[in-house]
């Protein structure tokens, strides 16, 4: 470990949003010193304008709608949702937007705090500039990682930008509701927003060429689809040609049609926040993705690392953290000479990032995976068969909710006779998922998956339904039913 002064550190690290506290974290219990650089909010996007409080303001619609298709629970549901105190609920998650907390958290746990925008202004240095526009110069010893994130993309609209639209940092932070919102996009934040502003009496309107959740199995897009619809949601197959910002709101042009709205959110994808953070003193191009290999270091670099959407592997926020803690690790380990463990799926790698992913739109319903799709596994070159199977078919899911409707997908890898996709679709599947992220990450042999037996009468005897469906080699097939 190196000495450590006001403006030298063994790590630097440009962010503190969750990932950039995980770096730091794994940095300082291996025994070196860590600051990290941060302009806004410690705690980043997830604390406060991303997965804490989208996921407040679905829940309690969620919840009620739940109820409401539970006998003896849809009696006792007799008031609408309460949206203030929903908003409320999200202000609390968020504290009010004020990072003491995590603030104290880093003092607690040794982590240097620098406030202000981080530029690389040379080899393992970081010029930190303060809303006062003084500055400080920090120097690393052995590293910097950028954890800077990512910001909305605004399509190529006429007029778009000047409007200024909405976010999803506007929408998950707003005190009150619309009386109207347009959203354009079909992807998670688009349903997910979609699910929670029409929980609130917003009249919602979906523009989304595509249609919904294109990167997801097909019939997740349309279980979704259609259950918005059924809460009031109008999906358009459309692009805006052009915005304008009114005195009442929004005018939007689709299909030779204005469309007028109070609000108008934007989530059609993600740039990275790279554009002003000296990409160019190690040679790449400002304003890009930062390229890594498996251990996160930058391409081309043997000292600057990027972990977090910044590097475009997985734009989650679990898979940040993932990826923190291999960084934090490895850049310890180069530090004190300890041998690194770059194999695949080991301790300084992030393997999973490539085909073992797991992710949840809290739409409704719930869309919950990992893995590949079926389209992407053919497309990979795998030997694959799909498997479905009703969810509505087993009793956990008749028990959770009356008339349940949902899908499960397994994609296998023929060839070895292991998973390397699911798919769930439906209500609370959300929980259903890290069995499966665990079936694909252990590789585990279908014929072991026989004697993982699901306990009844729960959601996971889904489990048993997929294996039944696909079959099990020198077993007897079920034949016509016989008396005892």
């Amino acid at each position: 470990m190196s000495h450590t002064s006001d403006s030298h550190f063994d790590v630097i690290v440009i962010g503190a949003g969750a990932v950039a506290e995980n770096v730091a974290d794994r940095i300082v219990q291996g025994g070196l010193t860590a600051v990290v650089v941060e302009s806004e909010l410690v705690g980043g996007d997830c604390s406060y304008w991303a997965c804490m409080p989208s996921k407040t303001l679905i829940r309690s619609g969620m919840a009620l709608r739940a109820a409401k298709r539970l006998g003896g629970a849809a009696e006792a549901v007799t008031g609408e949702l309460d949206v203030a105190a929903v908003l409320a609920r999200r202000n609390s998650f968020t504290h009010d937007w004020d990072d003491q907390s995590q603030v104290d958290w880093l003092d607690g746990v040794g982590i240097a705090l620098v406030r202000g925008h981080g530029r690389l202004t040379g080899i393992r240095e970081v010029t930190v500039t303060a809303s006062d526009d003084s500055t400080t110069v920090l120097t690393a010893e052995y590293a910097v990682v950028v954890c800077t994130g990512s910001d909305p993309m605004l399509p190529d609209i006429e007029g778009l930008k000047d409007a200024q639209p909405w976010t999803p940092r506007e929408a998950t932070s707003a005190q009150s509701a619309p009386a109207s919102l347009a959203i354009i996009g079909g992807g998670v934040v688009a349903v997910e927003m979609a699910t929670a502003y029409v929980s609130f009496g917003t009249e919602v309107t979906i523009l989304a060429r595509s249609g919904l959740l294109q990167r997801q199995e097909d019939f997740a897009g349309d279980l979704v689809s259609t259950s918005l619809r059924q809460l009031g949601v109008d999906i358009r197959k459309a692009s805006p040609t052009a915005v304008e910002k009114t005195a009442a709101g929004f005018a939007i042009t689709v299909d030779g049609q204005v469309l007028e709205v109070e609000k108008l959110l934007v989530a059609t994808g993600r740039v990275p926040r790279s554009s002003d953070i000296g990409l160019e003193v190690v040679g790449l191009k400002a304003g890009d993705w930062i390229e890594v290999d498996d251990t996160l270091k930058a391409v081309g670099s043997d000292w600057l690392y990027a972990a977090g959407d910044v590097n475009h592997r997985a734009l989650l926020t679990h898979q940040g953290k993932y990826q923190a803690r291999a960084t934090g690790d490895v850049i310890v380990a180069r530090a004190l000479g300890k041998p690194v463990d770059d194999a695949p799926w080991g301790t300084h790698v992030a393997t999973a990032d490539h085909q073992a992913v797991p992710q949840v739109a809290f739409s409704e319903p719930e869309v919950a995976s990992v893995g590949l799709t079926s389209t992407a596994a053919r497309e990979a070159g795998f030997d694959v068969r799909v498997v479905d199977y009703e969810l509505g078919s087993i009793a956990g899911a008749s028990l959770q909710a009356d008339g349940y409707e949902g899908r499960a997908r397994m994609v296998v890898d023929e060839k070895r006779g292991v998973i390397i996709g699911v798919t769930f679709v439906g209500q609370d599947v959300s929980e259903l998922i890290q069995a499966a992220t665990i079936a694909i990450v252990g590789e585990v042999p279908i014929d072991r998956l026989w004697h993982a037996v699901p306990a009844y009468p729960t959601m996971n005897e889904i489990w048993l339904r997929l294996l039944e469906t696909y079959g099990r080699p020198g077993a007897i097939q079920p034949g016509p039913a016989t008396s005892a």
